[in-house]
């Protein structure tokens, strides 16, 4: 049996080569899976990821601020105290960010997940892992359509998240179409009808909904809705390793109902 020493020294080994997106490269790779890919449409999208981490860690960076009081799980007043990333940090994972995606939801210590499908079959064919801040899905979207192969025009899928100027621009410099969702709450959509009068933006916006499937399916089976891991690099790792098994399971009737 291994000890301690061992064990820590092979999972930094899988850590630092980066076996998890080879794992998931590999299968994207094999000839039979390759030519039923989609190469010109795909979508994008984050989800938080719960961290490790009690809302009880939360405590101010320079060290103020009252204990938890005795015993294994001891209560902590949180009443009247103002809490933000700027000035806590998590003292059991200090990569976790309290976040939230939407108004009315409770703001959590979290990491930010982020995958990207082809649309054809909604195969996840990139995935990572961020810390949870507002540009963290922009960012992220950028660099994974960095990795797609080829020189061409493509399209992708965003949700309102993604509808700022600055992002649609970026997008467009790429030789991205990007369609963007409209958030026109209160202001003005960096999409307009140059976009949206296409046929194939309408179809996107509905293919986009499958990227949720990817979600749901690694956050309940492959125990992503609350990590057991610290820190982005070993979450990522364990993010983009559920992405892969993901794929598989979907490949069976795939290739065995394609011609």
């Amino acid at each position: 049996m291994w000890d301690a020493t061992v064990f820590t020294k092979n999972r930094d080994r899988l850590l630092e080569g980066d076996i998890a997106h080879g794992f998931l490269r590999a299968i994207l790779a094999d000839p039979q899976v390759k030519r039923r890919l989609s190469t010109e449409h795909f979508s994008v999208d984050g989800t938080l990821i719960e961290a490790w981490a009690s809302m009880k860690s939360f405590r101010p960076k320079d060290g103020s601020g009252e204990p938890p009081g005795p015993g294994r799980n001891g209560e902590r007043d949180f009443h009247g105290e103002t809490r933000s990333n700027e000035t806590h940090a998590s003292s059991t994972d200090p990569d976790a960010r309290l976040y939230k995606k939407a108004e009315g939801q409770a703001a959590k210590l979290c990491h930010m997940g982020h995958v990207l499908i082809e649309n054809r079959h909604g195969l996840v064919i990139e995935a990572t892992t961020t810390l949870a801040t507002g540009t963290a899905e922009r960012e992220a979207a950028v660099a994974m359509i960095g990795t797609i192969p080829g020189q061409h025009r493509i399209t992708v899928g965003f949700d309102k998240a993604y509808d700022t100027q600055d992002f649609v621009a970026e997008m467009r410099s790429l030789d991205v179409t990007p369609h963007v969702t409209q958030n026109d709450t209160g202001r003005r959509s960096a999409i307009d009808g140059r976009t949206t009068r296409h046929w194939g933006y309408q179809v996107s916006l509905l293919v986009r909904k499958r990227i949720e499937e990817a979600f749901g399916w690694m956050k309940t089976i492959g125990g992503q809705r609350k990590t057991r891991y610290r820190g982005t690099s070993r979450v990522g790792w364990m993010f983009t390793l559920s992405a892969a098994p993901y794929d598989l399971i979907r490949l069976p009737q795939l290739l065995g109902g394609a011609a």
